[in-house]
């Protein structure tokens, strides 16, 4: 019984931790590497990441350098850069490339808050099916005779307070998103 409120506490933290990951490829106005994870470069005939081909560094906090390894790769890396969703169109001196992020209209960062605001909704209702998959496994388990009445009643407040304390992790997450969003 402890093993399954633990594998549903260790969905939810993952849940959390994915949300993390996605919310550090939000393009918020300032500059940060993690927009370019999702960015894979054609290293011959190699679906390769950027961060594996070049150095990535932020200048002046509203600047990416990517400097390569192997200077070969600059135009690969470029025209992954131009192909990808990111927006921005890099600045290529013959060493390096330099992405601008330019500050977002009031009107995109509204967009980008609702972008949060829907990650952060998807990471709930992730939450709670892992709470309902583990309510249904312990009404099962009662079924079954496994466990007495009293202790699925125990079982479902833990799983509703690691519930509780997930979604609050989840809002606290969110909240401090759409504030460095909207902060000009």
């Amino acid at each position: 019984m402890n093993e399954l409120i633990e594998s549903t506490k260790q969905k939810m933290e993952k849940c959390i931790n994915s949300l993390s990951r996605e919310y550090t490829t939000i393009r918020a106005g300032r500059a940060n590497p993690a927009v370019l994870d999702k960015v894979q470069v054609d290293y011959y005939g190699t679906p390769t990441a950027i961060n594996a081909l070049a150095s990535v560094n932020v200048q002046e906090g509203r600047t990416l350098v990517i400097t390569p390894w192997d200077k070969n790769s600059l135009k690969a890396i470029e025209k992954a850069i131009l192909a990808s969703d990111i927006g921005i169109n890099p600045t290529n001196d013959g060493t390096s490339l330099r992405l601008t992020f330019p500050q977002p209209t009031e009107e995109r960062r509204k967009e980008l808050v609702k972008q949060v605001k829907h990650y952060a909704e998807e990471a709930k209702v992730t939450v709670r099916n892992a709470r309902r998959d583990a309510m249904d496994k312990l009404k099962a388990m009662k079924k079954n005779g496994e466990v007495t009445e009293d202790d699925q009643k125990d079982l479902e407040k833990q799983l509703q307070k690691a519930t509780d304390k997930a979604v609050e992790s989840i809002d606290a997450e969110c909240a401090a998103k759409e504030k460095e969003v909207m902060t000009v």
